[in-house]
């Protein structure tokens, strides 16, 4: 079967965070949104007939995760990731960043120092410094136009408070899928002072076809008693609003913490919608998959294609997963608050400020391409007319 990625669908008045609350986001509502991590497309067909069949039912009380969930989970992971996960190892959430809180309540203490990578999703921040903990940055190195993990600088900041690292793999926003020999050097450095791996794995089903996505904790048993690993159907099959995800946690002690913490919020359950959604998107929504992929790897070639013949002042990072890309405007010569407003003011895009990402962020944005091809050449335009009427020292003025 083919799916058609260039439907256009109208989100407004949906209650949808993307096109209708600009207001609240960014101070205008009169811009082509192209930011928060959601896609333009319908769910495969087989996650809409399997929410219909339920709400046809119409009784949607309390509800259990049976042995199909599980078993939808073990397959799809072993298909996709060459990972043999067991049904005891997997828990529930209602999102990844749910889960990173009550991770980080029920296995660290407050004041304890949790590092991330920036330029990294910004939630990161926001829900360690919640629950009182403190942020350790190790920021990427960015050479050659590609983001490397910097090894010595991770291991210059390691001392005993040190408790935790949030992986973000593949990483959001810069692209990079996490190779084998990476997440190894990572790993070892992380057994050799115990330190705790969360690994954000969102992202792992959507990645391009010449890189290989692989769960850190798959790589030794060592790794996988030491690392969570929390992932979802939601970002690659476009269902955020069903609140369904897993956190997979086989070290039998940390696994007992964390389900103490989330059933001591009573929120250890499943709807009925997230059951639905995942077993039939993880059991039926592969060739959609593929054919998402497929129709994303043109629409980054359309945009580094248009980029190089008609913005050349505007460099893409090569993303080697996400639906999301990482732009370099540094060559325009902005500061911070005037990038930000050539955005919304000129080019009447709204896209993620690369500073809300943390160091090494500034001067970059982050544009989400899940959206049908006519919608992106638009916003292309729109980007390249408002480059053209700067002056020639490259400033507007605002």
């Amino acid at each position: 079967m083919n799916y058609n990625f260039d439907q256009e669908i109208n989100r407004m008045k949906t209650a949808c965070e993307k096109w209708d609350d600009l207001e609240t986001r960014f101070g205008v509502n009169d811009v082509l949104p192209m930011w928060v991590a959601d896609m333009d497309f319908k769910a495969p067909p087989a996650v809409i007939e399997a929410l219909k069949e339920r709400v046809e039912h119409g009784i949607y009380g309390y509800t259990y995760r049976p042995d199909s969930y599980f078993e939808a989970i073990i397959d799809w992971v072993s298909r996709r990731h060459q990972w043999s996960i067991k049904k005891e190892w997997i828990t529930h959430s209602p999102g990844v960043i749910p889960a990173l809180a009550f991770l980080l309540r029920s296995l660290t203490e407050p004041g304890d120092k949790i590092i991330v990578q920036s330029p990294v999703y910004h939630h990161f921040f926001r829900v360690i410094e919640s629950q009182g903990r403190t942020v350790v940055n190790n920021p990427l190195s960015f050479k050659d136009g590609r983001y490397r993990m910097d090894f010595a600088d991770l291991e210059a900041q390691i001392d005993s408070s040190v408790k935790m690292l949030i992986l973000c793999s593949p990483h959001n926003p810069v692209g990079r899928v996490w190779t084998q020999e990476e997440l190894t050097r990572l790993g070892e450095i992380c057994l050799k002072n115990n330190i705790l791996i969360v690994s954000d794995e969102i992202h792992f089903d959507l990645v391009y076809n010449a890189y290989k996505h692989v769960p850190i904790a798959s790589i030794s048993e060592a790794l996988a008693k030491q690392t969570i690993t929390c992932f979802s159907p939601s970002k690659t099959f476009n269902i955020w609003g069903v609140q369904t995800s897993v956190a997979i946690i086989p070290n039998h002690d940390l696994r007992e913490r964390y389900n103490r913490e989330i059933n001591s919020m009573a929120i250890g359950w499943a709807t009925p919608f997230g059951i639905a959604a995942l077993e039939s998107a993880y059991r039926f929504g592969e060739e959609w998959l593929d054919q998402l992929i497929e129709y994303l790897e043109g629409n980054v070639e359309f945009v580094e294609s248009y980029l190089n013949t008609h913005i050349p002042q505007i460099k893409l990072v090569d993303p080697e997963g996400t639906y999301l890309l990482w732009l370099d405007f540094r060559e325009l010569g902005f500061s911070m608050e005037e990038l930000d407003q050539f955005m919304l003011q000129k080019a009447r895009l709204a896209l993620n400020e690369g500073h809300i990402f943390g160091q090494g962020g500034e001067g970059f944005m982050r544009m989400n391409i899940a959206c049908p091809r006519t919608m992106l050449e638009k916003a292309l335009l729109q980007l390249e007319h408002a480059v053209k009427q700067l002056s020639p020292t490259g400033k507007s003025e605002y």
